[in-house]
């Protein structure tokens, strides 16, 4: 399947009532939605057929992050999205200590980065003093504007941002905070304050957009194990600060959908009964299938993606869209399911099983009414 400047399946109409259905539990839609967190650019250039955006020059550049947005409404129409993502962060990801290497994935970027867990910038209570924090003005919209302002008739945005537990983890440097959470638990409680006061003001301001219909948070809280932190640490500072934004979005009229990786089964019940998520996204085969999933959770949240990204990066073609029609058998009775990957389409996954897999959406995700 090759992509061309005209839909991939030309006779799915976006249409975002899909995605309420599945994310409210209500009824069947006319067929399985799909749904990603979001798409690595090399993979959205590779389907619209066109030279990828650097992004550090898309931080850079006004003009190339529109360039790279014009590509991601184009991609997000041609395989079938109901939506299209746009992420907002408070400005603090410039300030993350990075490492980085040569990316060997096939279509590699310059350099994978991921975050320094030894060298955070804030590791003692004066650190966290002399921080130029940001206030909510300095909140930069405009990825959330340029898409709201070019989105196809159909869609919605989806508005999506890092998580709470993330923004603190990155930037005190998880060995640090870890410590820091039995010895300087004042500053543990000051960093979750100031970055949930952050990101509150990004939901206020992110759920007020008539574009946005959904609004995503990625936090990942886990390991394969369990969680990264004690569940009463996850109590005390995460789902409270969770919480709120759940209920601004609620508040907004809003579905709030969690992207967490890691095996969080100690805390599911927290997540839903008290943070109040309408769905889960982020699984893996290894700890909790989205199949098994399905059945533990599927009749009080919406159950997301879920297509294992191991699988999809090592199995064959015909592995992979066996591997769905198993996914969309056990998870597309009674609804509450959209299909897409156990975490994000990176760019090391194969294009052809990535479609494959969409491609399978479309032949054996169909409702009959």
């Amino acid at each position: 399947m090759a992509a061309s400047n005209t839909a991939l399946w030309p006779q799915i109409e976006p249409d975002f009532n899909r995605l309420l259905k599945v994310f409210r539990r209500e009824g069947l839609p006319d067929r399985v939605p799909f749904i990603e967190l979001f798409a690595d650019a090399e993979i959205v250039s590779a389907v619209v057929g066109e030279t990828p955006v650097d992004l550090l020059t898309m931080q850079i550049d006004p003009e190339a992050r529109k360039s790279a947005l014009r590509q991601r409404i184009r991609f997000c129409q041609m395989v079938g999205y109901d939506f299209v993502w746009a992420a907002t962060h408070p400005p603090l990801l410039l300030r993350v200590p990075w490492l980085a290497s040569q990316d060997t994935a096939a279509l590699a970027r310059p350099a994978r980065v991921w975050v320094n867990e030894n060298e955070g910038i804030i590791r003692t209570m004066a650190d966290f003093e002399a921080f130029p924090w940001p206030s909510p003005a300095d909140i930069d919209y405009s990825e959330l504007d340029f898409v709201s302002e070019n989105l196809p008739e159909g869609m919605k945005v989806i508005g999506e941002t890092s998580g709470v537990l993330e923004f603190v983890m990155w930037m005190m440097g998880y060995a640090t905070f870890a410590v820091a959470l039995y010895e300087q638990p004042d500053l543990v409680q000051g960093m979750f304050e100031r970055i949930g006061d952050l990101m509150a003001a990004i939901y206020e301001t992110m759920c007020d957009y008539e574009t946005v219909g959904a609004v995503f948070l990625g936090d990942d809280m886990g390991h394969r194990s369990g969680p990264m932190i004690h569940p009463d640490h996850l109590r005390q500072y995460v789902f409270p600060r969770q919480k709120r934004l759940v209920d601004i979005a609620h508040a907004h009229g809003l579905p709030f959908l969690l992207h967490a990786c890691g095996n969080l089964s100690v805390v599911m019940d927290d997540l839903i009964d008290y943070v109040g998520i309408d769905g889960k996204h982020s699984f893996e085969d290894t700890y909790l299938p989205v199949t098994e999933a399905k059945g533990l959770y599927g009749d009080r949240i919406s159950i997301l993606g879920g297509v294992d990204v191991d699988f999809l990066v090592r199995r064959s073609e015909e592995e992979v869209r066996a591997y769905t029609r198993r996914v969309l058998e056990a998870c597309m009775p009674g609804g509450g399911y959209a299909l897409g990957t156990g975490n994000s389409v990176a760019n090391y996954i194969p294009v052809r099983n990535y479609l494959a897999m969409l491609d399978e959406g479309v032949k054996v995700g169909v409702y009959r009414q």
